[in-house]
């Protein structure tokens, strides 16, 4: 239930503000044109893909000889679309510096088209003049090339020489480029022998389709490629192709793209893009319906999914994100990185294919093949790394991208961190897309930026009403404790940032500095007594006698915690429709009653076991008040049995044990120090293996992670599970959170995290122009 659709239930102040300021800024977005008009463009494509044509791809359907006329074009249209779509420097193709090969082959391309049907010989001469004056591009290795230049350019010079033209380029450079695309000098592999198949325009002497025809689909292309399979029913005349040819112009007029049908990677690229800059939720039904689709085709096997690996990769990590019920298998034969080098993506080193297949192998934790796949993977790409070739600003934005999947896993990456950082980049989709137009970029880099500062906007208003909040209740007067306001609201902002779930996070950060707070106080700013005050007065939870106070302290850590759960209730019934308020007590003086019971081993001095410890100090790690009320926060109903249930109980407790044993690795040497218990010193106290400290904190390091892959199996398992997968996610959230806070230092020490919070938080995002083309 979200905020706007609770009208039957009564409602807090706060969340009746918050309401009317979400329905102020929306009603002001609703007459916003542009806002309107760049969302119902991004709507459209995710409905329909538009695809940019390729004058490369249309030259060689163009090339196409009539099954009845060998002298008359099967597709006039194609040769019609070249005469009217030369640039005026001679080119046809994509014109753009990094790009110049691949003009050149577009280029040369569209000439023998027309000088094969004899026509457009203004054009042709055009195009020769542009082939000459760019000739140097050719040998040009800081220049990117497009999949098979080396072999399908020479091919077409030599078909050029069949065809009596002579193309502007140094005979020595020709016949280099001849020597150098010798294909018996190479050994033969699976790899091999699909890359020759796709370079088929420029292998045209291949007699044997036993070869080539072991690639074709069912709709009867090669590798879904216009240009390959018009290649290969000029040579063939094989049936599959020409039915494959014939089908493009029910979709396109005269001109055709590069790759059809795309649809399926270009809408999940989309979806991906959307998510990755933090704006999916204003398209929530659309990505459903694809989604849907999508699930569908992969169960059927379709091969436009199963057939490309990055496809393959990206579909199995949305489905999976969404819940969708989706198995491993048709990415098990990439577990090792020889499946991989005996396909065509492998043997062209397609860094996105592989980019896609670590980044699946990260988001499913259940097949043991995956780590394999992860762990390849990622060696891969580093050893990429260490020699790439910037050629162009495409690939400029490519390595980053690699860098980052390296730099932050998902297991320690927030969301609002990441879409900065990619909006900082000028993120762009044709980065991850290969055909598509691309005008459709900067709407989305547009709309991501407005929306980024907005809830930006949201969360500063927040802050200082958290402010306003600390002085109120009078806590910067407790000078034992520590005021971490920034880090427990930046925690919950990062993750739960979009502006309707307001209420969740004020709930989350102010029970994060309550836990501190109290932290503190059991920790060092009370006595016996003190605590025993505070333990009873929540255990007794009498709200219409006057409270007895032992200290000062006690009345002030009571008072903001008693208003704070009352507060949090009385919101939490509006999303619920029920009182919720005694579960939210129970949940501090759970925490409490473990404070204290460590507080009592370390005046007593004594040594609990193992087991004890853990079992108390999961508890006692105080995630549950921070986390738990958030739940009831975020939207979907929670039954009482849903937060009695065993799923329930254990999201809580691998998330906070998990976190535990990351906090005591990090806080080792300093609590040592300070002769408190800690999950590491117990377990140096209790080991029979005689193991050093740094064994033993790589023991526990691997408990941790174990937790955390626990945790994220739980999350996404959908069968049988009674927690919504909106609450799931909020503990996987949280151990996002830990595992970046603990990456490198105890969280609350950090000094690099808080350039980070204050970027998040107060620092808006601004591009120029030029950063969104």
């Amino acid at each position: 239930m979200s905020i706007s659709s609770s009208t039957n239930l009564r409602r807090s102040p706060i969340s009746a503000t918050l309401e009317r300021r979400l329905d102020a800024v929306e009603h002001t977005r609703a007459n916003n044109v542009s806002f309107e008009q760049t969302k119902e463009k991004i709507r459209k494509m995710l409905e329909k893909v538009e695809l940019s044509v390729s004058a490369y791809d249309t030259s060689w359907v163009a090339m196409v000889p009539s099954p009845s006329s060998q002298s008359a074009p099967l597709f006039p249209q194609c040769l019609s679309w070249l005469l009217e779509n030369q640039h005026e420097d001679g080119s046809w193709g994509l014109d753009h510096p990094s790009l110049k090969k691949d003009m050149l082959s577009s280029t040369l391309a569209c000439i023998l088209a027309l000088k094969k049907w004899g026509t457009g010989e203004r054009q042709i001469s055009k195009g020769l003049q542009f082939i000459e004056l760019h000739s140097a591009s050719v040998t040009d290795e800081t220049i990117e090339k497009p999949a098979g230049f080396e072999i399908i350019f020479p091919g077409m010079i030599e078909y050029a020489r069949d065809l009596n033209l002579v193309v502007p380029l140094g005979s020595e450079v020709v016949d280099a480029m001849i020597q150098k695309r010798d294909l018996r000098s190479e050994s033969f592999s699976k790899g091999r022998e699909a890359y020759l198949a796709y370079v088929l325009e420029g292998t045209r002497k291949i007699q044997d389709w036993d070869l080539v025809g072991r690639y074709q689909r069912k709709n009867g292309s090669l590798f879904d490629s216009p240009a390959t399979t018009a290649a290969a029913f000029t040579q063939f005349r094989n049936d599959g192709c020409l039915r494959y040819l014939s089908s493009l112009f029910q979709n396109f007029e005269a001109a055709v793209p590069t790759v059809y049908p795309f649809d399926q990677y270009a809408r999940l690229s989309v979806i991906d893009t959307l998510e990755s800059l933090g704006i999916d939720r204003d398209f929530k039904k659309e990505i459903r319906t694809v989604l849907d689709e999508t699930y569908r085709c992969w169960l059927r096997g379709d091969e436009e999914i199963r057939l490309d690996l990055a496809t393959c990769a990206l579909a199995f990590r949305l489905l999976l994100a969404h819940g969708y019920d989706v198995s491993y298998d048709p990415l098990k034969p990439f577990a090792e990185e020889s499946g991989f080098s005996n396909t065509l993506e492998g043997y062209l080193k397609n860094i996105v294919s592989v980019l896609e297949l670590f980044k699946a192998a990260q988001s499913y934790p259940h097949e043991s093949a995956l780590k394999e796949q992860c762990l390849w993977t990622k060696q891969y790409l580093e050893m990429e790394l260490s020699n790439w070739p910037i050629t162009s600003s495409r690939d400029q934005y490519l390595k980053r991208e690699v860098e980052d999947a390296l730099a932050f896993p998902p297991y320690a990456s927030l969301e609002r961190l990441d879409h900065r950082r990619k909006l900082l980049r000028g993120f762009c989709l044709e980065s991850n897309t290969r055909v598509m137009k691309t005008s459709i970029c900067s709407d989305i880099l547009k709309l991501a930026v407005e929306d980024f500062n907005f809830c930006q906007s949201i969360h500063g208003e927040e802050m200082k009403r958290l402010d306003r909040w600390i002085v109120e209740n009078r806590l910067q007067e407790l000078k034992f404790a520590r005021q971490k306001l920034a880090y427990c609201y930046f925690s919950g902002a990062a993750t739960l940032f979009s502006p309707e779930l307001s209420d969740a996070r004020i709930s989350w950060a102010k029970g994060g500095v309550l836990t501190t707070v109290i932290d503190d106080f059991f920790d060092v700013g009370a006595s016996k007594e003190e605590m025993e005050n505070l333990i009873h007065l929540v255990e007794k939870w009498d709200l219409n006698s006057v409270p007895e106070y032992c200290s000062e302290q006690v009345e002030i850590i009571f008072t903001v915690l008693r208003d704070t759960i009352l507060e949090t209730g009385e919101k939490a019934f509006t999303y619920q429709g029920r009182s919720v308020t005694d579960h939210i007590v129970k949940i501090w003086l759970d925490l409490l009653k473990s404070m204290l019971r460590e507080a009592e081993w370390s005046s007593e001095k004594s040594t609990p076991s193992l087991e004890d410890y853990m079992e108390n100090a999961y508890v006692s790690f105080a995630l549950g008040p921070i986390v738990l009320p958030a739940t009831y926060l975020i939207g979907p109903p929670l039954s009482e049995e849903t937060v009695r249930s065993p799923e329930y109980n254990q999201l809580y407790k691998l998330m906070s044990t998990m976190g535990r044993l990351l906090n005591d690795i990090q806080g080792f040497k300093r609590e040592s120090a300070q002769g408190k218990l800690n999950a590491v010193s117990l377990y140096m106290i209790r080991d029979q293996d005689n193991r050093s400290k740094e064994e033993i904190i790589e023991s526990i390091k691997g408990l941790a992670e174990r937790k955390r892959v626990e945790l994220q199996k739980l999350v996404l398992e959908e069968k049988g599970s009674v927690v919504p997968r909106e609450c799931k996610e909020a503990f996987l959230k949280m151990s996002k959170v830990l595992n970046l806070f603990y990456r490198k230092d105890d969280g609350f020490t950090s000094q690099d995290l808080m350039s980070v919070v204050k970027s998040v938080m107060y620092e808006p995002v601004t591009l120029e122009d030029e950063s969104l083309t």
